[in-house]
């Protein structure tokens, strides 16, 4: 056999079975069933429904939010109407609690005549009156104090050893009212120290001294309220809580009740010009000043006559500050007393008003 021949022959066997398949589909008759092609039967649409249907959800909505919004603006009203009531009732409670502090105020106002002048603000009210009694003339200075920043006591010139008038710091400070405060002592120097124990802004100027010759302490606590009174250690004075005050003699009233004045304070001088450090039963503060013509003794008032004067005012305590030359009222830029010198001492301490 041929090479050629053996080619052929593979062609033949590999074409076989592709030449056997071709007869066979020649010969044989495949049935496939071809189904028609159908649709679905149409749904009718009404646009008039739909559009009914959706104006009655639109309408059952408007409705429900008009509802909604009477439901809460009657809510919101009757919310501001219990507001408003209870508004009022708290308006009417404070009013009825603070009647009797006002029924008060004004039944001791009363004792005093009528002021003749008079400042307030939101730190502090002030009332002067004038006093016209059988023995002496003087003034009285009703202080309400309502903050902190209504009084201060202050040293001369704001230096230990320095003086000043009571206007000279009143006008320095800026201050609307001032009242004169504790002692003095003087050194060979010439200088002028506050008398013992002195307070300011919490702090001992220079330190504590327990009372000696009756002395005592007179001032304020950190509640604005006036304490005063003997104290024989620091410890007894600190459980007071002192905020400012100045060293005097003597205790004039204590719990409404007359102290005892110590035998030369009622005779040495018997009448001078005084100053008085008082309060009432609902913490506002007296300060009482009588005028002097000199230092004689034969002017001014004594401080028995201002024991009873202070017990018809309703006075609770009352403490005697420095008289004499030394007492001074100012307000409004103006001395209201009659100094006894016949004209303004230099102090070392002044307590000083503040709108």
């Amino acid at each position: 056999m041929t090479t050629i021949q053996g080619i052929n022959r593979v062609f033949l066997l590999a074409c076989a079975p592709f030449v056997g398949m071709l007869i066979w589909l020649l010969f044989v008759t495949a049935n496939i069933p071809i189904h028609p092609w159908s649709t679905a039967p149409a749904v009718p649409v009404s646009f008039q429904q739909e559009s009914s249907a959706l104006d009655g959800l639109l309408t059952k909505a408007t409705t429900d939010a008009a509802q909604t919004k009477t439901i809460i603006q009657k809510y919101f009203e009757l919310y501001e109407k219990s507001t408003a009531e209870v508004t009022a009732a708290l308006q009417s409670a404070t009013a009825q609690v603070a009647k009797p502090g006002i029924i008060y105020d004004a039944r001791i106002t009363a004792k005093l005549g009528s002021p003749i002048r008079q400042a307030s603000s939101g730190n502090i009210d002030l009332k002067l009156f004038a006093l016209s009694e059988n023995n002496y003339k003087g003034y009285a200075l009703k202080v309400n104090l309502k903050s902190d920043k209504a009084i201060k006591l202050v040293l001369g010139k704001d230096k230990m050893g320095s003086s000043e008038t009571t206007l000279e710091a009143v006008s320095r400070y800026g201050a609307i009212a001032g009242v004169n405060a504790g002692g003095f002592a003087d050194d060979s120097k010439g200088k002028r120290y506050p008398l013992d124990t002195t307070v300011m802004n919490g702090k001992y100027l220079n330190g504590f001294f327990p009372t000696k010759n009756d002395t005592i302490f007179i001032g304020l606590n950190k509640d604005r309220q006036l304490i005063g009174g003997k104290f024989s250690s620091q410890a007894d004075l600190d459980k007071l809580n002192p905020l400012m005050g100045s060293t005097f003699v003597p205790t004039l009233l204590k719990n409404g009740a007359k102290a005892t004045i110590p035998y030369q304070w009622q005779s040495s001088p018997a009448r001078a010009a005084r100053t008085v450090m008082a309060n009432y039963k609902n913490d506002q503060l007296l300060f009482i000043v009588t005028d002097g013509y000199d230092e004689s003794g034969n002017s001014g008032a004594t401080l028995a006559e201002l024991q009873d004067k202070m017990q018809q005012l309703g006075i609770v305590d009352a403490y005697n500050l420095d008289g004499g030359g030394s007492t001074t009222l100012v307000m409004g830029g103006s001395v209201i007393n009659r100094p006894s010198d016949g004209k303004l001492r230099p102090l070392a301490t002044n307590f000083l008003f503040f709108k």
